[in-house]
């Protein structure tokens, strides 16, 4: 059955825009990657310019005799983006443009003893300020990373122990604040979206993501799809039972568990043994700048160090291998990144060692920005879905 005319000029007008989201490109340039007639992309770039989604950001063809080609862009100012990096001790925050370019970002820490309202307080607070210091009017959507479970079927941040009950809170806090979708997502799942568009996991539909910072979880990506599991808690590696440790985890405690081998204290505690020393870097897990000085050759035994913190995350990744078999792993975090291709190295020649299944093993290109940046991407293409839908 043939779509109707306005139909098709729907369809058409969404390919243009997918493809401006890369970038600004010429009526010609259009013509050619989408296979419509000249008259009807004339048509559709005269809507699109009407509508307040696309207008002229220059020219193309400088060089060549003539009248230069017109160059079309998406607005960039029709909508404004926020994402939050939710920690356990604090909260990062960015502003940006409908094509994610950052405008403004600011960064708060909360203490363990602030009471749960005025917690949500200070980083709406933030939030707000740092969007007129954006010179935005007000969001559109809004992406929040946080620890913890995000339920698969109501897409709320489930009640977790051992987190500050104001991440709970806040979500809800900032959706009854403003006029904008809010979206939450578990932190290492983010930062598997945003390995995935911008750095080590781009190009394989099916990768897993070790998150290495304060504490260790997992994300995966199977098939070009981020799976959750039934109940949000696909990942939660830092349970997995690995030898090496003194006892068993239990269901409401890590300890025993792979955290008890890759945690930041852990991994801090098998520096001191080699003599590894360095000074934590603010906003970090200490176990990032160890890494980071034994990759660097600094401290009594810093190879030996690097071995051995490889053979215990081989552990870890020899259990997602036979299970998944996911033929990459990305060394995530702060650790992960400080690590580099040091560390990712070790660990693949030691999981070759310990799994028949071949699997190539990465260290972070964003470390612990990627959460931010994946919650920036999930803001983002909500915003871009609804606006090129017609939903303003």
């Amino acid at each position: 059955m043939a779509a109707s005319p306005s139909t098709a000029r729907a369809i058409n007008d969404r390919l243009a825009l997918r493809l401006l989201r890369e970038g600004p490109l010429t009526a010609g340039q259009l013509t050619s990657l989408t296979g419509l007639s000249r008259p009807t992309v004339a048509d559709l770039v005269d809507r699109l310019q009407d509508s307040g989604l696309v207008r002229v950001v220059g020219e193309a063809g400088g060089r060549r005799r003539g009248p230069n080609a017109r160059l079309y862009g998406i607005v960039a100012d029709r909508a404004h983006l926020a994402a939050l990096d939710v920690r356990t001790d604090g909260v990062a925050v960015v502003v940006a443009d409908l094509l994610g370019t950052t405008l403004a970002e600011a960064a708060s820490p909360v203490g363990g003893d602030t009471a749960t309202e005025t917690a949500v307080e200070r980083v709406a607070t933030l939030l707000e300020r740092t969007v007129r210091e954006a010179g935005a009017s007000r969001l559109h959507s809004v992406g929040i990373g946080a620890p913890g479970l995000v339920d698969p079927v109501t897409g709320e941040l489930r009640d977790t122990s051992g987190l500050p009950a104001w991440h709970r809170r806040l979500v809800g806090a900032l959706q009854e604040r403003l006029a904008a979708a809010v979206l939450v997502e578990n932190e290492t799942n983010l930062a598997a979206l945003a390995e995935a568009r911008l750095g080590a996991a781009h190009g394989p539909d099916t990768f897993v993501l070790l998150w290495l910072g304060h504490g260790v979880g997992a994300a995966l990506v199977l098939d070009g799809k981020l799976r959750r599991g039934a109940s949000g808690g696909a990942g939660e590696i830092g349970f997995l039972p690995v030898p090496g440790t003194s006892r068993l985890p239990s269901a409401v405690a890590c300890d025993g568990g792979f955290h008890s081998l890759a945690g930041s204290g852990a991994v801090s505690a098998l520096a001191e043994r080699y003599g590894v020393k360095a000074v934590p870097v603010a906003a970090e897990p200490p176990s990032a700048a160890l890494v980071r000085a034994a990759v660097a050759g600094r401290g009594a035994a810093p190879g030996e160090f690097l071995d051995a913190l490889a053979d215990r995350l081989a552990l870890g990744a020899a259990a997602v291998s036979a299970v998944l078999d996911p033929g990459r792993i990305v060394l995530g975090g702060e650790m992960g990144q400080a690590g580099g291709a040091a560390l990712a190295s070790r660990t693949e020649t030691r999981l070759a060692a310990l799994s028949p299944l071949r699997t190539e093993v990465r260290a972070s290109a964003l470390g612990g920005a990627a959460v931010l940046r994946g919650a920036l991407l999930t803001a983002r293409e909500a915003a871009q879905d609804a606006l090129f839908a017609g939903d303003v």
